[in-house]
């Protein structure tokens, strides 16, 4: 048997083929007992670079790195690949801080690095929300003034977040993936068990989203980033970079001028242009609303049908939602087979009557309580 005395679930055997922390981790962490300050091995020693130890809500401790630009109007919390530690990221980081002129805070998830417990998908969400909280607090760094930074796997914690920050400034996906299944099997639609639905998710994310992407990305397809671009609200002008593969982008001159360009037109929003965007949005989503209510009060004497599809069924079923007056009726969608559809599933004490017909088998049923 796969699993003998612990009980595994589908998210356990997701983490297996989704995290590959460095092993051994290529850095440790040390705590000065006189000082409190916390500093890492093997980690240059930087004035700007404070080293910190984060509590998340899921009881493990994680690390992070924060540097400091004086000369930054912003800053960037970064999420790394599925298998990078913060030692190995430490130049980049570096690089990134001073080409981009952001302040820059970057993490190990569970598990990796000097990180406590396993990684896993609930564990990154914990670990960001953890990071945003220390910015907040310690740094004083408000949503209007971060840039959320996704690459690879951190693209799954990166919109997490930003889904839930309608203020955000920015959102950068560097070789992001729709979702975990779709990296592995070219599918167009999402399984209950499937991790990192950033399909979803990404529609729920208010402020501009850049999306850079590989044309040679032979880990995730370029296909994911110019799916994750095409569902944004608020699409930046995207960067394919040609003959990229999913490790090598910034290596390309295009990469940080592209990035610093985004940066740059970031800073110059103010918070009344996002309001005013945010506000716009809420307008459009409310006329739609009505519009759909109007055109449904049109109908409304006609008999109103849906048609259900489902991956592997042969069967297609056409039901009506029945005119009940009692207030306590509750209606529920029919899965059950043909053969089951022979009376009223309404419940209720009324004399109204409901009516199912199957389109393959062309059989009608209808009953009365």
């Amino acid at each position: 048997m796969l699993c003998s005395d612990n009980p595994c679930t589908i998210s356990n055997l997701a983490a297996k083929f989704a995290f590959f922390p460095p092993v051994p981790a290529t850095y440790t962490v040390r705590k000065d007992e006189t000082t409190g300050r916390v500093t890492a091995s093997r980690v240059p020693r930087d004035p700007s670079l404070d080293v910190l130890l984060l509590d998340t809500k899921r009881g493990n401790k994680i690390v992070a790195f924060y540097l400091r630009n004086p000369l930054a109007r912003l800053t960037v919390l970064y999420s790394h690949g599925n298998a990078a530690d913060l030692g190995q990221l430490y130049d980049l980081f570096v690089q990134l801080k001073i080409n981009l002129r952001v302040n820059l805070i970057g993490y190990d998830y569970s598990g990796y690095g000097a990180s406590s417990g396993k990684p896993s998908e609930a564990n990154t969400y914990a670990d960001i929300e953890a990071v945003y909280q220390c910015l907040e607090t310690e740094y004083g760094v408000s949503q209007e003034g971060l840039i959320l930074y996704g690459q690879s796997v951190g693209s799954g914690p990166t919109l997490h977040l930003a889904s839930h920050l309608p203020r955000l400034r920015g959102v950068v996906l560097h070789s992001a993936i729709l979702s975990g299944i779709r990296v592995v099997c070219h599918v167009n639609f999402t399984l209950w068990f499937d991790i990192y639905k950033n399909v979803k998710k990404i529609k729920k994310v208010k402020c501009p989203v850049l999306v850079i992407h590989g044309t040679e990305d032979d880990v995730v397809n370029w296909v994911h980033g110019n799916g994750l671009y095409k569902r944004a609200k608020d699409p930046y002008e995207p960067l394919w970079i040609k003959g990229g593969g999913h490790c090598n982008l910034e290596l390309y001159p295009d990469y940080i001028r592209h990035v610093s360009k985004f940066i740059r037109e970031m800073e110059s929003i103010t918070t009344a242009t996002q309001l005013k965007k945010i506000k716009q949005t809420l307008n459009f989503s409310k006329s739609r609303n009505y519009n759909a209510r109007k055109i449904s009060s049109k109908n409304k004497s006609n008999l109103s049908s849906t048609t259900t599809f489902t991956a592997n069924c042969c069967c297609r079923i056409r039901f009506r939602k029945p005119n009940c007056s009692c207030r306590w009726f509750s209606w529920r969608c029919i899965t059950w087979p043909c053969t089951f559809l022979k009376k009223c599933i309404c419940g209720c004490s009324c004399k109204n009557c409901c009516c199912c017909s199957c389109t393959c088998c062309g059989e009608g049923h209808q009953g009365k309580s």
